[in-house]
């Protein structure tokens, strides 16, 4: 597939960035590149699709959304004004990449992967599952926690040139309920402002308090009731989530840290487990209805999948207050962030903490 200017070294070197994965196996880049290009080939430009005939009305609708989120990306919250999520594809399923990641048996940190060019970093993409359940197959034979989940949508970081390279709208996520689109598209622009080489917690944690004010803003300025009541039913099953996966994280970790065998640590990591997963059997039942969007999550639910939680969420309150700190100033805001980004990790978190104070 002729890539214009842009040389097969550099894609490589870009598309495992995207995937946040570093490894020195030539088939794994391979299928990265190969991947990565079988997905842009499949996009077109929204207008395209709205001006086709043989389009659904549902999805033309749906597109005409994405757009609009879109800009107000740029205007209201000040995100990147390019290409990205202005052509769609359609891949035919559910995931653009499924991720692999892993944990010690008896620990919460997560493993990581090194790049040359974009640092370490804490999963592994693969755009075939079964490729992915293989290598995790792998790190469990090696004694570890590992898991696969599929994910949605990811960024290039907006390093490559001309739209046809742009991170494009997917099948995976489109139908999205409105918020939780909104939210999306804010989260993954966010990684084009500001992207730390390193430190995954640090990018995932600026990116979700990002989606957050930005989805808010956004139902509050532009979404009808339906939309709104819709994003609150989410959002309280989102609480009553980390809730839960919090509190028994917690436990997880003060059990991995006392003074306790390793044989005794195993049985009651068995036993916090199940009492995890009874809790949420019970949560559905009850508050949320028969629910059954985490039920995924919480069948494989191993010490990777609580060091995954952690990436997304342990440095949001950071965020936020730096955030308010520049008195909701978001390019001022971005700023901030991008010079912290900068910096080492150590002395990045060490400023992070006092900024976010000052």
């Amino acid at each position: 597939m002729k890539v214009g200017t842009l040389t097969r070294a550099a894609l490589l070197a870009v598309v495992a960035l995207s995937l946040t994965t570093g490894c020195s196996s030539v088939g794994y880049y391979a299928q990265s590149v190969s991947g990565h290009l079988r997905l842009l080939g499949a996009a077109r430009p929204v207008p395209d699709w709205l001006a086709d005939t043989a389009t659904p009305d549902p999805l033309k609708v749906r597109l005409e959304l994405t757009q609009s989120i879109r800009d107000y990306a740029v205007t209201a919250l000040k995100l990147p004004d390019n290409a990205s999520y202005r052509r769609y594809a359609d891949l035919q399923r559910g995931a653009a990449v499924w991720n692999v990641v892993a944990a010690p048996e008896l620990g919460l940190t997560l493993e990581t992967w090194c790049f040359p060019v974009v640092g370490c970093v804490a999963y592994r993409g693969y755009y075939a599952r079964e490729d992915a359940d293989g290598y995790a197959d792998q790190l469990r034979a090696r004694g570890l926690d590992a898991g696969v989940y599929g994910v949605p949508a990811y960024s290039t970081l907006g390093k490559l040139p001309g739209a046809y390279f742009a991170d494009p709208l997917l099948n995976t996520f489109v139908q999205y309920p409105e918020g939780e689109l909104a939210r999306l598209i804010f989260h993954e622009l966010s990684h084009q402002v500001a992207y730390a080489s390193d430190d995954t917690v640090f990018n995932e944690s600026f990116a979700t308090a990002v989606e957050r004010v930005g989805s808010a803003r956004w139902l509050a300025e532009r979404a009808g009731a339906a939309a709104r009541d819709e994003f609150a039913a989410f959002e309280s099953r989102r609480a009553d989530f980390r809730a839960l996966t919090t509190a028994y994280r917690d436990r997880l970790g003060e059990l991995y840290a006392s003074a306790a065998s390793d044989d005794d640590k195993r049985r009651s990591k068995a036993e916090l487990l199940s009492q995890l997963r009874a809790d949420h059997a019970a949560l559905k039942a009850g508050k949320w209805r028969g629910y059954t969007g985490y039920d995924g999550w919480f069948a494989g639910v191993n010490n990777a999948f609580f060091g995954v939680l952690a990436a997304y969420t342990e440095l949001v309150p950071q965020f936020e207050q730096l955030l308010a700190a520049q008195g909701g100033d978001l390019p001022r805001f971005y700023a901030e962030v991008r010079r912290l980004a900068a910096l080492p990790m150590a002395e990045r978190r060490q400023r992070l903490m006092a900024a976010a104070f000052d």
